[in-house]
């Protein structure tokens, strides 16, 4: 959120510190190992550059996440299967189930998909991300990859220098993929090295203590490396040099799934709900896949094992059975989720539960997530300003001109609603300024700001927000012009004079047919016979304004009015309020479903 309370800040605080202390511990092992032993060097530099390269990937694949990536996720949520699909493509196609997780927390927090499809998304990136094994496994050991790391980063650099986004996303996958190969061989070639002088073989441990204590090891790894893929390469390189047993190495890769949920979860701790939801299931996902894969690994060993041989896979060629038996676990663990997603949804929501009562000035739609992608944001800020508006802008105007809602959502006849609206409503318009508007306005323009300045955004996305800006703007000059209208309103209202109490029934019989125009707008096929009703107001108001022009200089040349009744109708006719009105209606509501339009900037 945009404003933390102290003990919020004290929270992240702790956990800062946290992370703190456990980097620096790490850095000092890691300088004791290397000092110790230098023959761990080369493997390390391989891990350090693989992860360089996991960088550039994600964010080279970031600027292609702005247009068909999103539509793509958002259409292909509507079904759990298709879900499960869509999160395993995509994280194998980018090779980063991080970025996925960005993606779906951001659509989730702004309502763009369900908590059960961003459950099927985070489900099948964890079968996605079983793709890195098979590349390591069937390509990055099987030829000499720095002779194809070395020309792909030479040319991911030029493209990343380039000015166009779309160059500069080429140049850092590219490069990134560069650097992943050159990490790979680089802990390839260190284990080589490595095994000359020791053979890690000889710490192998049969039976199941074997198997809890190397699962236990590659959940330290990923915790310290921070990401299960390289704690994966790790392993996979490690059992091509014949450093580890292969029964050991599946155990290692159970424990780096396990592992990367305490990521996750670390991740989630200064997330917003929908983040906590998705580290919630994460966890309960993959500690429930790890526990099964453990129980039963040996007939999980045998079973690929089975299948080695239908797809024709070397008995001796573990680093491929390896990459099938991650693959099959995960699959195993997605089967066993898929009978229980709904009570699994039900079960997060109940404990992670959204802050139903929040205060009048807390925005209902922003949070930090939604910041990660246009879509998102556009999506979240377009509700937080129609809820706004209606919520609190019409409300005022409403009952600043001593109407209640209730009357302008009925049946009745507006020029009913008008008679019978005869009593004053006591209203105070700057309190509710201050109360209701005034802290969500000033949330709705940081936002927008941030999106503009921190964001790439398409040429129409930076209109979208740019006309949000203008609606919210208008809607403060709305709330100006009622305060002071209802001014007059609650002094002529209780008049004597019926021709001066007329023209002001006049003004507010055409505000409430406005209103409860703007009140009946839905995202339905009858839109635009609402639009089509509200530009009939909109000339019909002009022609009021000169007929009401005509009348007061009647009124005022026969003495029915006074001077001084004359000087208030003859300005509040010249009001914009009505017009103001609508163009914020329009702003909102007339936008099309386009908010994923394909194309970068």
């Amino acid at each position: 959120m945009l404003f933390l309370n102290p003990t919020k800040n004290r929270e992240l605080g702790f956990i800062d510190m946290i992370k703190n202390y456990l980097f620096a511990f790490f850095l000092i092992t890691l300088a004791v190992v290397l000092f110790f032993n230098p023959n761990f060097e080369t493997i390390f530099a391989g891990v350090a550059i693989l992860l360089f390269g996991m960088i550039m990937l994600e964010e080279g694949f970031k600027v292609f996440t702005k247009g068909p990536l999103q539509n793509f996720l958002k259409k292909a949520t509507d079904k759990l299967y298709k879900s499960i699909t869509a999160g395993a493509l995509v994280t194998a196609f980018i090779q980063s189930s991080s970025l996925l997780s960005v993606i779906t927390i951001s659509f989730i927090s702004a309502g763009l998909i369900s908590l059960s499809g961003g459950l099927g998304l985070i489900f099948g990136a964890n079968i996605g991300s079983t793709a890195t094994a098979w590349l390591v496994a069937g390509f990055g050991l099987k030829i000499k990859i720095s002779a194809l790391a070395m020309p792909m980063i030479i040319f991911g650099l030029i493209f990343s220098f380039q000015k166009t986004n779309t160059l500069k996303g080429i140049g850092n996958v590219l490069a990134g993929l560069g650097f992943f190969f050159l990490g790979i061989y680089f802990m390839k070639e260190g284990f080589d090295v490595f095994s000359k002088d020791i053979d890690l073989t000889t710490y192998a441990v049969e039976g199941y203590l074997g198997i809890l204590i190397y699962t236990a090891i590659g959940v330290f790894i990923t915790i310290v490396l921070q990401s299960s893929t390289a704690s994966l390469v790790l392993i996979i390189t490690a059992l091509a040099a014949g450093q580890i047993e292969y029964e050991n190495a599946l155990a290692l890769a159970i424990g780096s799934n396990v592992g990367t949920t305490i990521t996750a979860i670390l991740g989630s701790l200064t997330s917003n709900v929908a983040g906590k939801r998705l580290a919630g299931a994460h966890l309960i996902f993959n500690l429930t896949t790890g526990l099964v894969a453990l129980l039963f690994i040996h007939p999980l060993a045998n079973f690929v094992n089975y299948l080695s041989e239908l797809v024709n896979i070397n008995s001796t060629d573990y680093a491929l059975k390896l990459a099938l038996f991650h693959t099959t676990f995960n699959i195993i663990g997605v089967l066993i989720m898929i009978p229980f997603i709904k009570k699994l949804e039900a079960f997060l929501m109940k404990i992670f539960k959204e802050k139903t009562n929040k205060d009048i000035d807390e925005p209902k739609y922003l949070n930090e997530a939604i910041l990660e992608f246009p879509g998102a944001l556009i999506s979240s800020l377009s509700n937080e300003s129609k809820y706004l508006f209606k919520d609190s802008i019409l409300e005022i105007v409403a009952h600043g001109f001593s109407i209640h809602r209730k009357d302008i959502n009925s049946d009745i006849e507006i020029s009913e609603v008008i008679k019978k609206s005869n009593a004053v409503i006591k209203t105070d318009i700057d309190e509710l300024y201050y109360s209701k508007v005034k802290s969500i306005y000033g949330q709705i323009l940081s936002y927008i700001a941030k999106g503009q300045s921190n964001l790439q955004l398409t040429e129409h996305q930076n209109k979208q927000l740019t006309d949000l800006k203008l609606a919210n703007r208008k809607m403060v000059q709305i709330i100006r012009e009622t305060r002071d209208l209802s001014k007059n309103i609650a002094v002529f209202l209780d008049s004597d004079n019926t021709h001066i109490k007329n023209e002001y029934n006049n003004i507010r019989e055409e505000v409430a047919k406005v209103l409860r125009v703007i009140y009946l707008f839905k995202k339905d096929d009858t839109k635009e016979l609402y639009f089509n009703t509200l530009k009939k107001l909109k000339a019909e108001a002009k022609q009021a304004k000169k007929a009401r022009n005509q009348s007061i200089n009647t009124l005022i040349r026969q003495n029915l009015i006074t001077i001084n009744m004359a000087s208030s109708i003859v300005n509040d006719s010249d009001t914009n309020l009505i017009k103001n009105l609508i163009q914020v209606a329009e702003l909102l509501y007339s936008e099309k479903d386009v908010i994923f339009e394909n194309g970068t900037k």
